[in-house]
């Protein structure tokens, strides 16, 4: 077993509980303690607490100190449900491993009362060696011959949990590790409103990120405060991220794009915390995909051993157990449940997929202690180890034996090569025994130097299962060969609409045209609107190997100057792209609507179309400001070519949309719908692809005019496919925000004199345009708002609609405020797609078929039949009740391989995990582009808006870059604090005192320069991030969608000065920079900007 050794291997030291060990282990460490911090010890942990990684000397530390908060972050996102295996395929239930017990045969288990063996006991312990290293290491050549006891509790065997899930006295669910203090986690429980807090090391008991874990919730006395309950509200107690900005005394959110994001708020749909795992043996290589990751909230707190939860009285009987805990969390909402992780269901894929840096100078220098003398071996070599740091804050440090390198690497360790610490490494976690406290891990391969762009991209990709090979010989047999034709049998049983003007609205970029527009005016108040959509699933066939590769990449991911594509470019760029001048096969929709956008009568048929013209989004929004009119249309340069006699239909064809999408969104706000925009960063390149430069962009009219008809695509098609097929529709549900967040959000306006609705969606959109316009003076704290909005939103998802037959309430879209919804309109770049295309054609395919035997069918050359009763605006549920209408149905979905409710609730799980990763990748580059930006420019100057403030930090959202960031100013070389807790005031200054430790603990003050940026008046003559003239042609020369905004770079900044008083929304100068790269993960460091004589 290769776990059983009993890796004894660790970063740091394991503290123990017995008093007379702490006195001999002060002494014997009192000569490294200037070098590490002690995290501390959270309330309520007798034992395994262990110490923080080592402290830098960078403004890195005052990022990773935040684990000192005890910081409550709660999750703001709703995670898809988890697929049990790759769409279409039946997967195995999971199961326990029955040897996870096994490790100490001869004690027991107590679960609700009952005794179970095959376990050990829960006091655990670390014997320490007498001869201890420097940084708490072991002897490189002692490690797996140590003696030592067990740290963990062993995972129940899988009677005690199948039983503890029966009785509901233990609950499954996934594990999300806060990013900002990983001693933090938290468990979503499916029916229960809020995460459960899995607080410090043992009660984490070696989960990891993404993990499926049985956690034990503590009886309701031991539960922890809910942020902001009775209790003053500032981050000296606690730290919550941005997310809750009702207490914003303790905000500390940084919560921005690209940091670390993880889904505390996920589901499971094949994990439900009710369901019983079969007994088995838990295949450690047979694991299914995770879901992706979002931020998660919690407050450090206490875990209990307690076998059940205290129940109040009254409110148990009748109910099961994750309805009687989501009770109390009902009445107790100021408390938060905490609990321990009990058993390993599932292993997160993340494991097989660590990106981190080697620390490899402690094990040279050990090399000089320790082997000085002694001979040479293999033996001795292969027992020894170095430590992994993961890039992701969310995983523990790691192990590695000297065996598990790669030869290459091994080679440079053996010939005293430290440049290895600067390359980004890809590793897997092997093993955690319950004897070591930190896993084990294996090298598999170098991304090369961390601190160049494209081993970083590299490794974004590899992190988040993201599959860029090419497509292997028998994917790309599926495909016709080019030059190719539409088969004449197609235009028999096609509608040819080559002669309609149709035009395709896209990014000048664009290569994969999924879409296209058509519009004609049938009377004064009346237009036919058309939606082209390429008709993918001609080509992509189910259970084909096109199909199958289609599925496991589910979806195109956009990273910038890189497109990972989910189908080949012959399909997605030629084939299935509607480009101009070609004819293209097609599904489109037809909707008549009169003037306040109402629809009179729609139909939906499979096409032949050609499109005329690729506009872009300026060239549309040009045609919409009338800078281009027809007389000028063809006489411009930079604009495209124009295909058929259609040069006035296109520019008349742009308007009317224009005027039609103005009144389908303002429809759609007075029903409900919610919008919340956001500004985002738009990068300059040159051409190596290197960022240098950057400004923030804006939505366009030409923008909003695609949008609207897109959703109207999306709505009609989910109408279509429920009604026909109630239990095999594949739709998109948007489940209400997290009404706690929400309130909070609510309280925050309100303190601030803002009034704000949140009682609907339509109401909260109300009150932001109204918020705007109090606040048109101020554009960036609007942008604050809006961005705080957006937290308590939870993730729209896919869903299988037999899965939710009984639960109709759960299918509606809140931000759009209606019932049904689906993704339709973009089958090149997303699987759902292509399923929703196979159950429209089937539909219409029924529908033919139905009408045919009822001899109501006329031909494609005759008029229109005049009753469609299953694509139109009124469903025949007679006709669909019919044998005849069964049997068209069944007939349709069994030639469009439709598959079943079962099978469609894995693809729809696995589309939400890839979904999501997908958007964590392209999260990951943009923040890698913006780390290259302040690397490249060294320096960057900003306003900031103080979000949060405290004695120890305040948060700062910084509006060029759209990002948050914690500035930490507590135990700071030369720095007064002055925290005025009555006005929320905090007061820094220039101190003379000097200070070399800490007050009563171990380690540095932090230098001032890693906290502020400070110059001399005199100097002030320098420039701060100027452009130079290369970057100005670089600029000019560049297509950018709004170059009517300003780069970041081009504008001064005048410094603050001391003594600097600072409240809650003031503006304050800050300067950021680069951090990492080569030496650790990538990180935008951002300290004040400040001028003093006495620098």
């Amino acid at each position: 077993m290769r776990g059983g050794s009993g890796v004894a291997e660790q970063s740091v030291i394991v503290e123990r509980v017995e008093d007379t060990d702490k006195e001999k282990k002060k002494k014997r460490r009192s000569n490294r303690r200037s070098k590490h911090n002690s995290v501390n010890e959270a309330p309520g942990e007798s034992s395994d607490s262990f110490k923080s990684e080592d402290k830098t000397k960078s403004l890195t530390s005052s990022t990773s100190s935040s684990s000192k908060q005890g910081s409550e972050m709660t999750s703001n996102e709703q995670t898809p449900d988890r697929a049990s295996g790759v769409a279409f395929s039946f997967m195995p239930t999971m199961h326990i491993n029955e040897q996870v017990g096994s490790g100490c045969d001869d004690t027991a288990v107590d679960v609700g009362g009952t005794t179970f063996s095959k376990s050990c006991p829960e006091p655990i312990a670390y014997v320490g060696s007498s001869e201890m290293c420097m940084d708490g290491f072991l002897p490189f050549h002692q490690v797996e011959g140590f003696a030592r006891k067990k740290l963990f509790t062993p995972y129940w065997p899988i009677e005690a949990v199948n039983e503890a899930l029966e009785k509901g006295e233990a609950f499954k669910a996934l594990f999300r590790a806060n990013a900002h203090n990983r001693l933090e986690a938290y468990c979503k429980i499916d029916g229960v409103p809020t995460d459960v807090l899995i607080n410090g090391v043992s009660s984490q008991n070696r989960a990891v990120e993404g993990d499926v874990v049985v956690i034990k919730v503590d009886p309701l006395g031991l539960w922890t405060k809910m942020k902001g309950s009775n209790e003053s509200l500032n981050n000296s107690a606690q730290v919550e991220d941005c997310n809750s900005v009702q207490e914003v005394n303790g905000l500390a959110g940084n919560s921005y794009k690209g940091k670390g994001k993880v889904d505390a708020g996920c589901e499971s749909a094949n994990c439900r915390s009710g369901v019983l795992l079969e007994k088995g043996f838990y295949d450690e290589t047979e694991v299914t995909r995770s879901a992706a990751y979002n931020y998660v909230n919690g407050h450090q707190q206490s875990s209990s051993d307690s076998s059940h939860m205290d129940l109040f009285p009254g409110q148990s009987e009748g109910l099961n157990s994750v309805e009687r805990l989501a009770a109390m969390t009902r009445q107790f909402h100021l408390k938060r449940p905490t609990g321990r992780v009990v058993a390993l269901v599932e292993k997160s894929l993340r494991r097989d997929a660590i990106v981190g840096f080697l620390n490899v100078r402690q094990w040279f220098s050990y090399q000089e202690l320790y082997r000085k003398d002694a001979k040479k071996n293999s033996a001795i070599f292969d027992h020894e180890y170095v430590t992994l740091t993961p890039s992701d804050p969310r995983f523990p440090k790691m192990i590695v034996f000297m065996r598990d390198l790669p030869d290459c690497i091994k080679k440079r360790l053996e010939d005293g090569d430290v440049t290895i610490e600067m390359e980004l490494l890809a590793a897997q976690i092997e093993d955690w025994s319950t004897e070591s406290p930190f896993p084990r891990a294996r090298i598999s391969h170098s991304f090369g130097q961390g601190g160049e762009l494209e081993p970083q991209m590299n490794a974004i990709l590899y992190q988040n299962a993201i599959p860029c090979a090419d497509y292997p010989p028998q994917v790309l047999s599926c495909l016709p060969n080019i030059p190719w034709d539409i088969p004449p049998e197609e235009f028999q049983t096609r509608k040819d609409l080559r002669d309609l003007c149709i035009f395709t609205i896209d990014p000048s970029t664009a290569s994969d045209l999924d879409d296209a527009l058509s519009v004609e005016k049938l009377s004064k108040d009346s237009f036919r609107v058309g939606v082209h959509i390429a008709d993918v699933s001609y080509f992509v066939l189910p259970n084909t190997a096109l199909d199958i590769e289609a599925q496991i990449r589910s979806t195109s991911v956009y990273m910038l100057q890189r497109k990972i594509q989910m189908l080949p470019s012959l399909l997605s760029e030629q084939l299935g792209s509607l480009n101009p001048g070609v004819d293209r096969l097609a599904i489109s929709m037809f909707w008549e609507l009169n003037s306040i956008g109402d629809v009179l009568d729609r139909w939906i048929c499979r096409t032949v179309i050609r499109s005329c013209c690729k506009l872009s989004y300026k060239h549309a929004q040009d045609i919409i400001k009338g800078i281009i009119d027809e007389e000028k249309f063809n006489t411009l340069a930079g604009y495209p070519q124009l295909h058929g006699q259609f040069e006035w239909d296109v520019i008349r064809s742009v308007k009317w949309l224009h005027e039609i999408s103005k009144t389908l969104k303002e429809k759609r706000f007075n029903d409900g719908a919610l919008q919340l925009e956001s500004s985002k960063v738009v990068y300059l390149v040159d051409e190596y692809g290197v960022p240098y430069d950057s400004r923030l962009s804006e939505q366009i009219d030409s923008n909003y005019l695609v949008e609207e008809f897109m959703l109207l695509a999306n709505m009609t098609a989910a109408e279509v496919i429920s009604r026909a097929f109630p239990d095999s529709a594949l739709l998109r549900r948007h489940p209400e925000p997290n009404l706690r967040k929400l309130k909070e959000f609510e309280a925050f306006c309100r303190k601030h004199g803002l009034a704000l609705d949140t009682s609907s969606s339509g109401q909260l959109r109300q009150s932001l345009e109204k918020i705007r316009e109090k606040l048109k003076n101020d554009s960036f704290l609007f942008d604050i708002l809006i961005s705080y909005a957006s937290k308590p939103m939870q993730l729209a998802t896919y869903f299988c609609s037999g899965e939710l037959k009984d639960n109709l309430n759960d299918w509606g879209h809140y931000g759009l405020a209606i019932p049904l919804y689906t993704h339709f309109t973009s089958p090149l770049r997303r699987y759902p797609d292509i399923v929703v295309h196979r159950i429209v054609a089937a539909v219409i395919d029924a529908e033919e078929m139905y009408l045919k035997h009822r001899g109501l069918l006329k031909s494609n050359n005759g008029k229109e039949v005049s009753r469609r009763c299953f694509t139109g605006i009124y469903f025949d549920k007679e006709a669909a009740a019919s044998p005849q209408g069964k049997e068209a149905l069944s007939s349709a979905a069994l030639k469009h391989g439709i598959p079943s409710p079962e099978l469609l609730a894995n693809v729809a799980a696995y589309c939400n995990e890839r979904k999501l990763a997908s958007r964590h990748a392209e999260d990951a580059c943009e923040k890698l582009y913006m780390w290259v930006l302040l690397k490249k420019k060294e320096i960057l100057f900003s306003d900031a808006r103080v979000l949060g403030l405290g004695p120890r930090f305040m948060s700062v959202y910084i509006q060029k870059l759209a990002i948050e960031r914690r500035i930490f100013y507590d135990e700071v070389e030369g720095l007064n604090v002055e925290w005025l807790e009555s006005t929320s005031t905090v007061v820094l200054n220039l101190s003379g005192h000097k200070r070399l430790f800490k007050r009563g603990g171990l380690g540095n003050y932090m230098a001032l320069g890693n906290v502020a940026w400070v110059v001399n008046p005199y100097d002030l003559s320098v420039e701060t991030g100027s452009i130079d003239d290369c970057d100005a042609r670089c600029m000019m020369n560049s297509e950018v969608a709004f170059p009517d905004l300003e780069p970041i770079s081009k504008c001064w900044i005048d410094p603050g000065t001391f003594p600097l008083t600072v409240r809650l929304l003031s503006t304050i100068p800050v300067a950021l920079y680069a951090i990492g790269g080569g030496d650790g993960p990538l990180e935008i460091g951002v300290s004040l900007y400040m001028s003093s004589y006495l620098k």
